[in-house]
């Protein structure tokens, strides 16, 4: 059972993350302007640094003031440009604020990357509605809000634009305490598909990413605990991680963030994309995989001795896979 896209350690940001082979085309996001949620720390300030090192200029939000602060002061300490817009995402209100502030200090809005997020978790026996319906505000509604809000200005633009919506293994899978975040997460992941179709016409992308990286959460699994203490410590993961299992660092799911908001990308619409540690992935929709046909319709008793035999024979399995450790 993993979960892996909250609450990363914030690590050292390479002032040109994409530059490290100068065989690979680089990619400019200069006079850009984006928006990332939740980039006070983790995977949204490697997601915002990563836009900086690229040219783009970068509206960090968070509801902690001193995290989006020193957010603001390692972007631009690395010759990026940034602003604060200290705000809890969820409602219309905040969401315009996001714009605004865009607006405001670029003059413009080009990426919205959704990725603020909190977990409650609990077994659904346990869960309260409070425990709900604050996981349910930050990751799904926030992603609506700000997504709307986005795709107005981009349209009054006219130049299109990037919507990068931030999901996790536990939206495609499911996982063991989770209801609320995986129903979140999956929604995000529909709700690209339906606006990759309702924006195609303004030329504005709309994608998510399934990012898989070290957290603390997975700190407290212990078949990875001694592997994200190790990483905390400098030493390096192992490939049978970042190979096997494609887990890594925040900086290492960085990187498809300014692809998907460059021109590279602009064929790309309607994702669902993975990254982490040294893989990269794409995740299929889903479809039917088996189908089975009675004359003039089902039964209840047509049904049970068709099962096991047609439709049923290979039930799909759920909750996130649980790593292969060497060994263990």
């Amino acid at each position: 059972m993993l979960s892996f896209d909250l609450d990363a350690t914030p690590r050292a940001q390479p002032a040109h993350p994409m530059r490290r082979d100068s065989l690979v085309p680089t990619i400019d996001l200069t006079g850009k302007a984006a928006v990332v949620t939740g980039s006070g720390r983790g995977l949204g300030l490697a997601y915002a640094h990563a836009l900086a090192a690229h040219g783009a200029s970068v509206v960090v939000n968070d509801i902690d003031e001193d995290a989006a602060e020193q957010a603001v002061k390692s972007i631009t300490e690395a010759g990026g440009t940034a602003v604060a817009e200290v705000v809890p995402v969820g409602g219309a209100e905040a969401a315009d604020r996001l714009v605004s502030r865009a607006v405001e200090a670029f003059g413009r809005l080009d990426v919205l990357v959704t990725n603020a997020g909190i977990l409650r978790d609990k077994v659904l026996w346990k869960m309260t509605d409070e425990d709900f319906d604050a996981v349910i505000t930050t990751h799904l509604r926030a992603t609506f809000t700000c997504a709307r809000a986005a795709a107005v200005r981009m349209r009054e633009q006219g130049e299109g634009g990037t919507l990068v919506l931030v999901g996790s293994p536990a939206g495609q899978r499911g996982n063991f305490g989770q209801t609320n975040y995986a129903a979140a997460k999956a929604g995000i992941a529909s709700m690209a598909r339906t606006w990759s179709m309702e924006l195609s016409r303004a030329s504005i992308t709309v994608n998510a990413i399934v990012p898989v990286a070290a957290t603390a959460m997975t700190e407290t699994m212990p078949a990875l605990a001694p592997y994200v203490d190790a990483l905390r410590n400098g030493r390096p993961l192992p490939d049978f991680l970042r190979k096997g299992e494609g887990f890594g660092t925040p900086e290492d799911c960085a990187a498809l963030v300014p692809f998907l908001a460059s021109d590279a990308a602009r064929g790309i619409t309607g994702q669902c994309i993975g990254i982490g540690g040294d893989k990269v992935a794409l995740w299929s929709h889903p479809q039917e995989i088996r189908a089975a046909y009675a004359d003039g319709g089902w039964t209840s008793g047509a049904l049970t001795d068709a099962w096991p035999t047609s439709i049923g024979a290979e039930p799909q399995t759920v909750g996130i896979p649980a790593p292969k450790i060497p060994g263990a």
